[in-house]
């Protein structure tokens, strides 16, 4: 019989579809074509994408030339950048506003609708020279220094006026919305704070206030005791497949010292972050063969990097179902396969 289950801390419900109970087998493995071309992200083509921003690079080499193992370059598209004209000049009617959850940016009120500048910035992580390499097929110590660079572009650009948030993302496979192929991460700044972001900062402070305790170190204890979402763990991380899972294996990876702002990361945490990423994705990339899939980070905006309820956490989302029309209508999901049921595959996936 399905279930309707609720996510405790934004109140969101999904219906675990139980007598589907979808096995890895069971969903279609998608094979994409590969582009071919010119990549400008291979190493040799620095001149096809714009000057870098940051490298990792050997000493002695020159920016936009080869020699580096990361390399971060503004996006040649951009959502949001630093170069959009200020409306607070503008001629456009309406009345300026500033709230404090968009404090240093102007709002324009229109009668009915508001709209604000589209300050921010959007960059592309390079994460490797390489082709073909996949996130897990990195050593530990790239997919480290991978982190160290979201950890280092999310600081800079939280340093940033009217900087409110700092969504960092990855997408693989053109169903997740890749274009490109070579192994790549995202990184656009908001003059705003995200509605996914508030929602959990008012279901996690709510749950404090009526509690006492910070909801995310009471679902670790609790994923721990219980047993059977667990897919693996270290000294410091436990990657799980949420209760209320949205979609069949997803999994979500949580540091277990409380941790509110992903900057906060030192060298002992990237190191174990990333072996827990490398054994999480070659157990989900295995089992799924190689899934297209999103991988976004959760963290505390500006004003909230102290949260004693809040952690800052990964949400790794594999593009298994299509979201139809029931989702779309009502924001509550369908998964065909429950979380305990996609854990015990995972943590019995041989790597």
């Amino acid at each position: 019989m399905s279930e309707l289950r609720q996510e405790p801390i934004t109140g969101n419900w999904v219906i675990i579809a139980t007598e589907r109970n979808k096995r890895p087998s069971d969903f279609p493995a998608r094979h994409e074509e590969r582009k071919g071309g010119a990549c400008p992200f291979c190493k040799g083509n620095e001149k096809l994408t714009p000057p870098e921003i940051t490298a990792y690079r050997e000493a002695g080499t020159h920016p936009d030339e080869p020699g580096w193992w990361i390399r971060v370059v503004p996006n040649k598209f951009p959502a949001l950048d630093n170069k959009s004209a200020d409306l607070a000049g503008s001629e456009l009617p309406g009345t300026l506003w500033v709230d404090s959850k968009h404090a240093c940016t102007s709002e324009i009120r229109h009668n009915f609708y508001t709209s604000m500048n589209g300050t921010g910035a959007h960059e592309v992580i390079v994460e490797s020279p390489e082709h073909d390499q996949s996130l897990e097929q990195h050593n530990p110590a790239q997919i480290q220094e991978i982190f160290r660079t979201w950890r280092d572009r999310h600081r800079a650009l939280m340093a940033r006026a009217p900087i409110r948030y700092v969504q960092i993302f990855k997408n693989v496979g053109a169903i997740a919305g890749a274009s490109l192929e070579h192994p790549h991460s995202q990184v656009i700044a908001t003059p705003l704070i995200p509605t996914v972001i508030e929602n959990e900062l008012a279901g996690a402070r709510s749950f404090f206030v009526d509690r006492g305790t910070c909801p995310y170190c009471e679902m670790i204890a609790h994923e721990e005791a219980v047993g059977d979402r667990l897919i693996a763990g270290n000294q410091q991380f436990i990657a799980f497949c949420p209760y209320a899972s949205r979609f069949p294996f997803e999994i979500t990876i949580l540091p277990r010292r409380h941790l509110a702002d992903f900057s906060g990361l030192d060298d002992s945490m990237l190191q174990d972050l990333s072996a827990i990423v490398k054994v999480t994705m070659q157990k989900m990339t295995t089992s799924l063969s190689r899934p297209p899939y999103n991988l976004t980070l959760h963290t505390a905006p500006a004003g909230f990097t102290e949260a004693p309820y809040y952690h800052w956490h990964l949400e790794i989302l594999p593009r298994l179902t299509i979201v139809a029309g029931f989702e779309w209508g009502t924001g509550i999901y369908i998964n065909p396969t429950p979380p305990e049921t996609a854990a015990r595959y995972l943590r019995e996936t041989a790597i």
